[in-house]
């Protein structure tokens, strides 16, 4: 799912398409979904969005490099950082803050902040490679980090101090969003190599998962602690799914004949992700609301 120069022409194609998701333990719920793409891009991933419904992600351009973006107003901005190349954005708060993670010139995978048009690498002291995945509105970040053995650590940062997050018993956690609630979204490994997820709130570590899903993917939460996951079937194929009310409800986008993913969540009632065409081979954002 990792996959922003001068800024490309956008179009946003405005056909929305209606979808019925069957839910596993619940009423079905519609979603209604509109495909994001950046015009004369080989790919379009959109991974966040704020309260505002300005939303964050990534591009493959003509020559396969990955860059960064912004989508606000109708109009894209591609968001750079130039300390290095393969720049992917997760994240954005109500205040436009981005974070997101860059490739640096030893090759390395590099967490930054993008604060008031400037970009600063984050990530705690030691790591040989970390992605800031998630921001509130309070401007706490969460994301991972691998350290010097190989591990990765899910990372929670205020700012001032880094919290490693490790759920007992995984063999690696990453954090991957945080909402204005300080509750943290999580996905860790288990001993048989599947992932499952969990919501951290500052204290223990409550495991959620969608049923029937080989392995589930937590990313974004809102205010009130609904999540949107990724989820594999028995096939390894792709679904998105929201955890709502503590009732699941499973989605595809309709134009994703090789997988969906959802990936980010507003209070709003609006979730944004990617899906997939041509055997997987290319992708493309959109925004459900739902």
């Amino acid at each position: 799912m990792k996959n922003g120069r001068a800024v490309l022409p956008v179009f946003l194609v405005v056909l929305t398409l209606v979808f019925l998701a069957a839910a596993a333990d619940a009423p079905t719920l519609t979603f209604k979904f509109t495909t994001i793409e950046v015009k004369g891009a080989q790919d379009s991933r959109v991974f966040g969005t704020n309260n505002a419904g300005v939303m964050v992600g990534a591009y493959v351009d003509s020559s396969g490099v990955d860059h960064g973006f912004m989508l606000k107003g109708g109009k894209v901005t591609t968001l750079d950082d130039s300390s290095g190349t393969t720049t992917n954005c997760f994240g954005i708060n109500l205040a436009g803050d981005v974070v997101g993670y860059y490739v640096n010139s030893s090759g390395a995978v590099q967490a930054f902040l993008r604060h008031g048009g400037k970009f600063t690498d984050i990530g705690p002291a030691g790591a040989t490679s970390s992605e800031a995945l998630g921001i509130n509105d309070k401007g706490n970040i969460t994301g991972y980090f691998v350290d010097t053995n190989g591990v990765t650590h899910g990372f929670l940062w205020n700012g001032k101090k880094y919290t490693q997050l490790d759920v007992p018993g995984s063999l690696s956690t990453l954090a991957w969003g945080t909402n204005n609630n300080g509750l943290v979204s999580v996905q860790w490994t288990d001993s048989s190599g599947n992932t499952a997820g969990a919501i951290y709130n500052g204290k223990k570590y409550t495991t959620i998962k969608v049923p029937g899903a080989v392995s589930s993917y937590p990313h974004g939460i809102d205010l009130a602690g609904d999540v949107v996951f990724s989820w594999t079937d028995s096939t390894g194929i792709f679904h998105g799914a929201l955890r709502t009310g503590g009732k699941y409800y499973k989605f595809d986008d309709p134009k994703g004949t090789d997988g969906t993913y959802g990936d980010g969540i507003n209070d709003n009632r609006l979730v944004v992700g990617v899906y997939h065409t041509n055997g997987g081979g290319t992708a493309e954002g959109f925004k459900a609301a739902y």
